[in-house]
């Protein structure tokens, strides 16, 4: 991973030009958000295993037909984490993130799919385990909280990738509920990050093995390279695809810029995974604005 050092200062570089170029257009903002729900969805889904697309996402949330059978958890999944979503984009700004918030994040997440866990943490008898990691005792899910929430709070000094990375892992380690922790974990993440002043990020299902190497790194040795790199790649993402909108930037596929400028797609595809050009995911298509 680059110098950390040098990538905050890429990313305040790009957050102070897009307060800049936002200016008086709040309605296209509201549009990209909008636009963004159902890939945010389904990939924060498709992580959980999820077998709907992007397409079949898209469709569920504008109460369109699907071509196949799905189960209503999957669609209860799509359209509850969706509503998440909107929330967050919509309340982030009101109060600071509290265990009272997390569970009702969780309440909106779960219900109708297990209304007897919904909104609660774990209790007495209901162990956790993901992959080799059994999560800590359920007696201690409310104190590990509390401590997570307050070394977030104090840690305002530190660069806002090592907090946010800090906190995600160390709530994924707690495994606070017993189902949906991983999608209110990258839910938090954007509740953090609006609060912040920045931009909220989307993890994608295409990361999904480097990111559960960032747990594996974490309970090895409590290291969150990993998972900043994870993170500071998702922000300066987002923030390109935003300044290409808000700039007024013809949208074209990174394979259609190759083309037209003589330059090697391959090339170009591993700058835009390095975030090393303004490049960006749209729809699982690289995308950029000229």
């Amino acid at each position: 991973m680059p110098n950390t050092n040098i990538i905050i200062k890429r990313i305040n570089q790009l957050r102070e030009r897009y307060y800049l170029a936002a200016s008086g257009k709040q309605s296209l903002l509201t549009l990209l958000n909008e636009a963004e729900v159902s890939e945010q969805v389904y990939n924060s889904n498709a992580i959980e295993n999820s077998t709907l697309s992007l397409e079949e996402t898209e469709k569920i949330l504008l109460q369109i037909d699907l071509d196949r059978y799905i189960t209503e958890r999957e669609i209860f999944e799509a359209k509850n984490l969706a509503r998440v979503v909107n929330y967050v984009d919509a309340k982030a700004k009101e109060s600071e993130l509290s265990q009272e918030l997390i569970l009702l994040f969780h309440r909106m997440l779960i219900a109708n799919i297990r209304d007897e866990i919904a909104g609660r943490f774990r209790q007495d008898g209901e162990w956790v385990r993901v992959g080799s990691h059994i999560a800590p005792d359920p007696k201690e899910v409310a104190v590990r909280l509390e401590k997570m929430i307050i070394e977030y709070q104090a840690s305002s000094q530190e660069n806002i990738i090592k907090r946010i990375a800090r906190l995600h892992l160390t709530f994924e380690y707690i495994h606070p509920f017993v189902d949906g922790n991983g999608r209110i974990g990258r839910v938090l993440n954007n509740y953090l990050l609006i609060r912040e002043g920045y931009v909220p990020v989307n993890i994608k299902f295409i990361d999904r093995d480097l990111y559960y190497d960032a747990f594996r790194e974490f309970e090895k040795n409590g290291s969150t390279l990993i998972m900043e790199e994870i993170v500071s790649k998702a922000l300066t993402n987002s923030y390109h695809k935003r300044l290409a909108y808000l700039d007024g930037l013809t949208i074209v596929t990174l394979g259609a810029y190759a083309k037209k400028h003589q330059l090697s797609h391959s090339n170009l595809i591993n700058k835009a995974n390095r975030q090393t050009i303004e490049a960006f995911l749209e729809k699982g298509v690289w995308k950029i604005g000229e």
